[in-house]
């Protein structure tokens, strides 16, 4: 009977459900729990039988990134390019923070999947759409970065996460105080974070506020440039030669 049962369950397993499934692992109990032979227990088969849909380990990580990428909103028809940027964007924060195993995943593909390509094409839609040259939303993608996937490197990220709530408070308000002799610049513009209460031994930027803020920056700054109908000197001087692809891209990049 037991046997039977097993030959059913590895009779269903299909690719999507291994990864939904490596997925679930890593959401439960991290990435560094993720093996071959702990996803295989789960899905009740033997290690040998994944191998039949992943290849190996980095294909099964690529797969994995698949099924988040495929959870972040489509583009909403009819919003004016910079809300549906923003809207989408946001959409993807909400994506990785659910899963927070899957930036480090993300940062270290090297080989873009098909579903990756067309986020990634959509998303470059969006500008393409609301009228921005090629020339401008080339160096739009490059400024935005990470926040595509809806995250990005935080300035003030405390480098002792985990270990500060064991530091007595007079003990961090002395570490404040010698870091604003040492660095003042650096403690004038932190210590506005460096709060809770009122009081300064507590640190904690408010992280989706930081992002929002600078996506909204950004975004701005993107669409004065529109307006402005700014192309880069690069750009110029490819069409000043001839030089320019069917897409309008110089190309010299």
């Amino acid at each position: 009977m037991g046997d039977q049962e097993t030959g059913r369950r590895r009779g269903q397993l299909s690719r999507q459900r291994v990864l939904q499934a490596a997925v679930d692992l890593a959401d439960r109990f991290g990435l560094e729990s993720l093996s071959m032979r702990r996803l295989a227990g789960e899905l009740g088969v033997v290690p040998m039988a994944l191998y039949k849909h992943v290849a190996n380990k980095e294909e099964l990580l690529d797969g994995m990134v698949d099924v988040i990428v495929g959870e972040i909103d489509p583009p909403q028809a009819g919003l004016p390019w910079k809300e549906a940027v923003r809207t989408r964007v946001l959409s993807a924060r909400r994506v990785v923070q659910a899963h927070l195993w899957a930036r480090r995943v993300i940062e270290t593909r090297s080989v873009k999947t098909g579903a990756v390509l067309e986020y990634m094409d959509s998303f470059t839609g969006m500008f393409l759409a609301g009228g921005l040259s090629p020339d401008l939303t080339h160096h739009a993608l490059h400024a935005l970065g990470g926040r595509m996937w809806g995250f990005t490197q935080e300035l003030f990220e405390d480098p002792q996460v985990g270990a500060s709530a064991a530091v007595p408070p007079e003990a961090q308000a002395a570490m404040l105080q010698q870091m604003a002799r040492r660095y003042p610049n650096i403690a004038a513009v932190a210590a506005p974070a460096l709060h809770d209460g009122g009081t300064v031994v507590a640190s904690g930027c408010d992280d989706q506020f930081e992002f929002e803020f600078a996506l909204d920056l950004l975004l701005e700054g993107i669409e004065q440039l529109h307006r402005r109908k700014w192309s880069s000197r690069r750009s110029n001087a490819a069409q000043a030669a001839g030089f320019v692809s069917p897409t309008g891209i110089g190309y010299d990049g």
